[in-house]
């Protein structure tokens, strides 16, 4: 049994190909009982962000689940294996349990030290074990996962200034129109990203800010929060005509932005519009960029330009290295100690079993007693048991997972003739 992981993520896939093969939430529990009805998968977490889409499983074969993780993204994405097998990464065992450390820590990012991935891995897990498919293997892994990410954030100057998707993408804009001071920003999308979005953008001092949804209730509680404006997502057409920059980010699944709207849109204003799409599917149609006065950039330019600010955090990866390092030792040493438990809980029955035996082949003899003398046998029967039985579990807890613990397993085996 082996702890994989199978994914594509901003580092080996372009904009274009990781869109298709983005999950939605609308369609993850359909993919975690598809994926866990798999026979050679026991457990499994999807992970699925605008910068990847990873599937963790505890696989009973390795190669043959990999196998059914690349069929199952292949008939979701509608991509093939040729086209998608070149973009993939699989790791399993401890290289996988590395992974999701690094991930949840933040150093798998685009934005190095971002803040948002320490949620998205705490939601997919917990929209698995929801769904029963995370359970005992993946949830020890990913409680420690997200302990190491804490340690990473709190002991480190790892997420220290721009630490997520929307906080870079509000200091990108800053960098192209060197201030937003005098800008009307229009922000397409009230989710988790806009929301952070609206908050960056209300920080850095932008002009107004106007948020549009399709749920205006939602776009009515984040404007409240930060004292911006609605619109009716109806008028999207009269919004985009009025701001000077648009943050699309609203998980639609599907172009919301397209290049007629725009082409519409340049016919009655004069001024450039810069359009900063975070979207994963994309909100915006690539062509909208090739109309003139509409400046246009996505997650690749994002992460593009994260590039250039990660030697502000570098010097602290070294460190959160460390602590993954500390983490991993940690899960590791109470995954093997657990492996330990079943054949401690054999040893115990074994020896329970002929407790009681025992007991019953003498029980004419204890017929005479009273119930409070024979609870007294009882209890003299188990509290001799559990003695002798103390030192040897905890021994064998303690050495799980080394030389000595294989040794001390295979003797206790052969000594009480345990499968």
């Amino acid at each position: 049994m082996s702890i994989v992981v199978l994914g594509v993520n901003y580092h080996t896939t372009p904009v274009t190909l990781l869109e298709k093969v983005m999950i939605p939430v609308s369609a993850m529990s359909d993919a975690l009982q598809v994926l866990s009805g798999r026979s050679d998968i026991r457990e499994v977490v999807v992970l699925s962000t605008c910068n990847r889409t990873e599937v963790y499983a505890v696989a009973e074969r390795f190669h043959a689940a990999q196998k059914d993780i690349l069929e199952f993204l292949c008939t979701t994405s509608g991509v093939s294996a040729d086209e998608i097998t070149p973009h993939l990464y699989s790791q399993f065992d401890d290289d996988a349990v590395v992974h999701l450390f690094e991930v949840a820590a933040g150093i798998d990012s685009a934005v190095l030290g971002e803040t948002e991935i320490v949620g998205q891995v705490r939601d997919a897990w917990d929209f698995a074990m929801k769904q029963g498919t995370s359970r005992s293997t993946l949830n020890l892994l990913f409680r420690y996962a997200l302990e190491s990410g804490k340690r990473a954030r709190t002991e480190t100057g790892i997420s220290r200034s721009t630490a997520s998707v929307a906080h870079a993408a509000v200091e990108m804009s800053e960098e192209i129109l060197g201030s937003l001071s005098s800008k009307h920003v229009l922000v397409v999308g009230a989710g988790e990203m806009g929301e952070g979005v609206s908050g960056a953008l209300s920080r850095a001092g932008t002009a107004s800010i106007t948020v549009l949804n399709r749920t205006a209730s939602r776009a009515e509680a984040l404007a409240q929060k930060i004292g911006a404006s609605v619109a009716d997502f109806s008028n999207l057409e009269v919004e985009l005509a009025k701001a000077d920059v648009v943050v699309a980010c609203t998980g639609a699944g599907e172009i919301v932005i397209n290049h007629e709207l725009m082409v519409r849109v340049g016919h009655v204003r004069t001024a450039p519009i810069l359009i900063v799409d975070i979207a994963l599917p994309r909100d915006v149609a690539a062509s909208v960029a090739d109309l003139p006065g509409v400046t246009l950039r996505d997650l690749d330019h994002l992460s593009q330009w994260a590039q250039r600010g990660i030697d502000k955090r570098s010097s602290e990866v070294g460190q959160v290295r460390t602590i993954i390092g500390q983490e991993v030792d940690r899960y590791l040493l109470d995954q093997t100690q657990r492996q330990a438990a079943p054949l401690v809980a054999q040893l115990r029955k074994y020896v329970e079993d002929i407790r009681q035996a025992e007991v019953e082949r003498f029980d004419a003899g204890l017929a005479a007693l009273t119930p409070e003398q024979r609870e007294l046998v009882e209890s003299i029967s188990h509290g001799i048991i559990n003695k002798m039985l103390h030192a040897p579990s905890v021994r064998l807890r303690e050495a799980a997972g080394t030389p000595q613990g294989e040794r001390l397993s295979a003797a206790v085996r052969d000594l009480f003739s345990l499968e």
